[in-house]
């Protein structure tokens, strides 16, 4: 469980990028995060990796107060975290597989390990036939699957997704939120941070719209509403 209590966030050049922000998303939701530019999601987000702290209140994930988490505790804790970016961010000079096996390796999972768990996730998001590719080898939508089979390679609790579709056409957007919605379906928080319209509407999820760092609405969208 996320619970986000009475969160602000001031930078140090005086912006306010998140205004009492008060918020619970229970396990094995899906939620959607929506805004335009300055709307306080990507502040959002590195609050729940940790990469910043917020200026008030606190953020509690999986009974962790991440305000009193020391940093040493950091990388552990991301470990419990996948996260899907919308440039991809593969590793240009390795294979397909190499790329997903780095997430494991970086946590010192045996070879082994590696060698089971890489082709059944592989296998997950359907690139079995593409594992000795390089990223300069596949399509955009091919590179956001490797990218999501490296997030979830080693079962994080909760998945962060920072706008997964775009940079892709309609037809592989849809492809890839399928995917998410499936990986969603056997247990894994997850949250997709966007500005398509498009997508919001084909799916049937929460939906939190941010606007100026204050959350307007929150609302379970219903598919054609």
């Amino acid at each position: 469980m996320i619970e986000i209590n009475d969160v602000s966030k001031t930078y140090e050049n005086g912006t306010r990028a998140l205004q009492h922000v008060d918020l619970v998303i229970d396990d094995g939701e899906f939620v959607f995060f929506m805004g335009k530019s300055g709307s306080g999601k990507s502040t959002l987000l590195r609050l729940l990796l940790k990469e910043i702290d917020a200026s008030d209140g606190d953020i509690v994930v999986n009974d962790y107060t991440l305000s009193d988490m020391p940093r040493s505790y950091v990388p552990k804790y991301r470990r419990r975290l996948g996260v899907v970016f919308q440039d991809f961010r593969l590793l240009p000079d390795r294979t397909v597989y190499e790329n997903v096996a780095f997430a494991q390796r970086v946590i010192g999972k045996s070879t082994r390990e590696i060698k089971e768990s890489v082709p059944e996730v592989l296998r997950r998001v359907g690139l079995s036939s593409k594992y000795k590719s390089f990223p300069n080898q596949l399509s955009g939508g091919e590179k956001q699957r490797v990218a999501i089979a490296r997030a979830i390679i080693n079962k994080p609790d909760i998945l962060l997704c920072d706008e997964p579709t775009g940079n892709l056409d309609e037809t592989t957007a849809k492809e890839i939120m399928k995917l998410l919605d499936e990986i969603n379906s056997q247990g894994t928080t997850v949250i997709v941070i966007t500005h398509s319209r498009e997508i919001v509407n084909s799916m049937d999820k929460r939906v939190i719209t941010l606007e100026k760092g204050v959350v307007r609405s929150d609302v379970q969208h219903r598919t054609g509403i």
